[in-house]
């Protein structure tokens, strides 16, 4: 039986990197890159056992650069597919000499199938993806129920899923789909959307949509664990 062709969610572009992004993937990716070809023991990786937040498609990697430096006890893995925004965090890390910090430049759900054990993370962030805002493209969103049956998978009991988009239809379209989802609860009383999590420093993604006079929507759902109705996650400082 012929397997469908899957759309990406994106499309790769000849951007622009700099002279240092270029030095940072050259000389950096071995002490940060993960090939992520084969399942991963996250516990040699980091080579301690300690919470774990996924960050897919950190863009230039201000979320997950800034979590990283503010909680050492915590560890975090980003996916990125545009080497510009890796190599920028890259050089983030070695600013700040992260050493709870690992990048995989892949797609996100090659990474998810290939790479990542069930049950292995605490927390998955899914910030500003893109909306791909005109309806023949909808198709490329990468929110959708096979993708959100992944991450879900990939938590842990009592595991946190938080989004965050700046485009309403694609904000509805989310909640629709996470809230069908069996394996997840939302954390918002009236099952739609959250308050903005207070550890999230702002992207440019989300200035540009504010300067657009974009409003910007959060959501968060758990996977039911032992202390149910926690609104939790390592994303938290503390």
């Amino acid at each position: 039986m012929e397997i469908p062709h899957r759309i990406r969610s994106y499309v790769l572009r000849a951007g622009r990197i700099t002279a240092a992004q270029e030095r940072a993937l050259g000389q950096l990716w071995p002490s940060y890159g993960l090939d992520a070809t084969a399942a991963l023991d996250l516990d040699a990786v980091f080579a301690r056992r300690a919470p774990r937040c996924l960050e897919i498609g950190f863009g230039a990697g201000e979320v997950i650069g800034a979590l990283a430096e503010r909680n050492p006890h915590i560890d975090y893995l980003g996916i990125e597919v545009h080497r510009s925004g890796v190599g920028r965090l890259l050089l983030h890390a070695e600013r700040a000499g992260l050493a709870n910090l690992r990048v995989i430049c892949r797609d996100a759900v090659e990474v998810l199938r290939d790479a990542l054990t069930d049950a292995s993370l605490d927390e998955v962030l899914v910030f500003f993806p893109d909306p791909w805002h005109k309806k023949r493209h909808h198709k490329r969103r990468l929110i959708e129920p096979v993708f959100i049956a992944q991450l879900a998978r990939k938590l842990r009991p009592d595991g946190v899923l938080r989004l965050a988009t700046d485009w309403q239809d694609y904000a509805a379209q989310m909640l629709a789909v996470c809230n069908v989802e069996p394996l997840l609860e939302s954390l918002s009383v009236d099952r739609t959307f959250v308050a903005r999590p207070p550890f999230r420093p702002p992207t440019r993604f989300e200035r540009r949509g504010e300067r657009l006079g974009h409003g910007v929507w959060d959501l968060a759902y758990r996977r039911p664990g032992a202390e149910p109705g926690r609104d939790a996650g390592p994303g938290r400082d503390g």
